[in-house]
């Protein structure tokens, strides 16, 4: 089984990795490496408190909750960039116990990851370089797709870029996430071909 996820569905793809040993591999772009709280209302129609975005079995997996110190520097009537927003909740809950980390070393499938250093959503390319290492550390193949001038919204070939958002910059240009997309388009081909 394969499984393909962007961003918060990128969040999922992996925790279910590593849960189910039934996936076989994992194509993650735009992730992070760690499990985060909800982002908007949980199923009790409520936004506070944060509480994690996930669950196994019913219980709810560590997460890091956001810093809501944070305040935006652009001006409040476009798109923001709310990658500060995740740095700053990161290092201010970064030390919780036990950790909020994804462990993608404990997963048996294999894990693609592609990232853009310019995301402006969430810095996905230091969680993908994190995810790598923790993955060579254990001794598990791990393949990292990067370009430092790409945005959150990788767009694979065939694809139409990514529409503004009218609350959130994505960063990255459409010609880098094209490049980017381009670039991790034969890595997904090989992955689905060989591991799922």
């Amino acid at each position: 089984m394969g499984i393909l996820g962007v961003s918060k569905r990128a969040e999922a793809a992996l925790l279910t990795a590593v849960h189910d040993p039934r996936v076989d591999v994992v194509m993650a772009l735009s992730p992070t490496s760690r499990v985060w709280c909800n982002v908007g209302p949980g199923h009790d129609g409520e936004r506070l408190p944060y509480r994690s975005s996930w669950t196994w079995w019913e219980q709810p997996l560590p997460f890091v909750p956001m810093d809501d110190s944070w305040t935006a520097t652009q001006p409040s009537s476009g798109p923001i960039a709310i990658r500060g927003w995740y740095e700053l909740s990161e290092e201010t809950f970064g030390h919780l116990v036990p950790p909020p980390e994804i462990p993608v070393e404990k997963a048996r499938a294999d894990l693609l990851l592609v990232a853009g250093g310019d995301d402006a959503m969430w810095p996905s390319l230091p969680f993908a370089e994190q995810l790598a290492q923790r993955r060579r550390s254990a001794g598990a193949q791990v393949r990292l797709v990067a370009r430092h001038d790409a945005g959150h919204r990788p767009c694979l070939p065939g694809e139409s870029p990514a529409s503004p958002s009218p609350h959130f910059q994505y960063g990255g240009t459409p010609e880098a996430d094209a490049l980017l997309g381009a670039a991790a388009w034969p890595h997904i081909l090989d992955a689905l071909g060989s591991g799922a």
